[in-house]
Formats: structure tokens, sequence, C-alpha cells
């Protein structure tokens, strides 16, 4: 295994950070990092927003769940889809375009979410952790004010960067699950319902399928009926308004 190979592995969230700043040079190789990433046709379909205001930290950290870590990250950088820029320069071209559709905005998402992978994995070479924050999508209305977004502009995910305190460092990463359940060859291959609950159970170290049944019920009432997976449903479907 290389040593690129080896950090993409061992690479996990972090969610406690030294008080140690990142350095202005170590900022800039994660950003040059990020921008260099694959995109679609080299639109480059993004904007990043490097969010050095603590006033606006500490509304994020609030909005985006109520996650009293993410104010005390070290670098926070909210990655979104961008085809506002686009379009601009399409009508400085006089080309009348079209309205920006649903397409273009996933393709941004694609673009954003590489150049944030890019990031974290130059950041975790320099010995700086990260974690991903999906509730940037939730509360819409107010990010969209907090971040003064434009139309065609969504936030695709928000990373907060520091170094590691000792116990992250240590914290076993957790399981993944094995190759066999999560690639198909050719097509895509249904999960039979004994496969499935058996990817669950060796992932997560259950003795039997009825452990693992409780596991799933308090998984669903914490993660996906929970309020902020509804809020993000809502808010995810106000963005796409902007869309057409």
């Amino acid at each position: 295994m290389n040593n690129i190979i080896k950090e993409l592995v061992e690479r996990k969230s972090v969610r406690a950070f030294l008080e140690k700043e990142i350095s202005l040079e170590d900022k800039e190789q994660i950003l040059n990092a990020a921008v260099n990433g694959p995109s679609a046709g080299n639109q480059q379909m993004y904007r990043i927003i490097d969010v050095t205001d603590k006033e606006i930290k500490d509304k994020l950290s609030i909005l985006c769940d109520n996650q009293p870590f993410i104010k005390e990250g070290k670098m926070l950088l909210v990655f979104c889809s961008d085809f506002k820029k686009w379009y601009d320069a399409f009508k400085i071209a006089d080309l009348n375009p079209r309205e920006v559709g649903v397409g273009d905005l996933i393709l941004g998402i694609e673009d954003s979410m590489i150049a944030a992978q890019n990031a974290i994995t130059a950041a975790w070479s320099l010995g700086i952790g990260s974690c991903y924050i999906g509730d940037i999508l939730e509360n819409k209305e107010k990010i969209k004010e907090l971040l003064k977004l434009p139309e065609y502009v969504f936030p695709s995910t928000l990373v907060v960067f520091g170094y590691p305190t000792k116990q992250q460092l240590e914290r076993a990463k957790p399981k993944r699950e094995s190759l066999k359940y999560l690639v198909c060859e050719n097509v895509y291959n249904n999960y039979s319902d004994e496969d499935l609950l058996k990817m669950f159970i060796d992932k997560q170290g259950f003795n039997n399928e009825e452990d693992c049944k409780m596991w799933l019920k308090r998984f669903y009432n914490r993660k996906y009926n929970s309020d902020f997976a509804k809020e993000m449903s809502r808010s995810v479907n106000e963005y796409l308004k902007e869309y057409k």
C-alpha cells in the first residue's frame, strides 16, 4: 500500500481540535489541492467560501444542527455548486442563456464535492483533520442570507478543519462495509433480505438479526426520521425551485 492509498484508507472524521492555527502556507496548499481536482469540462462549477468571521462561524454551528465543535474549527470551508458565473458570462456574451436546470446543479455539486475531497485528503497529509457537515443543507433561507448566496449557488457541503486532539487521533475509525457488499459487476445487483441484514451485522458486529433490527430502529429514529432530516429535505426542495 503506497502512502497516498494508506492516507486515504486511514483518514477519519475529526470533531475535536487542538488550539493550533493552520498556517497560511498550509491553507493555500489545501485550497490549491482543492481547485486542481477533476472537473466536468474543466468548468469548475463551484465556489469555495472561506469562513473567517467569528460571528458567521458561531451562527453556522447553530444552523448546522447545533454542533458546537464547528465554531472551534481552525478553518471552515463551504463548497458551493456555482453555475451563476457561467450564466452571467453567457449573458455578457449576448447568448440569451436558457434557465439553469437541475442537471447543471448536479454537475456543480459533483465538481464541488470533488474539490472538497481533494481538500480533506491534502489536509490529512499535512496532519490536519476535518469533518464534513451535511447539515449545511438545512435552513435554506437563513444560510442563504448568512452567506449571501445568490440564485444558482447551492451549498454542497461545509468542511471543518483543525489539528486533531490525541483522543481523536487514537480513536478507532468506524468499520466500512466490505467490497463484496458495495461493488457490483456490470449492473446493479439488488440485495436479498438475508444479504442486507448480513451486511449490517458484519459491519456493526452484531451477534444476531434481532440485535441488528433493534439497531436499525434506533438509527431510523436518530437519522432518517429525525427532525433535522425532515428539515434538510424541506430546505433542499426550496433550493431546487431555483432550477428549471
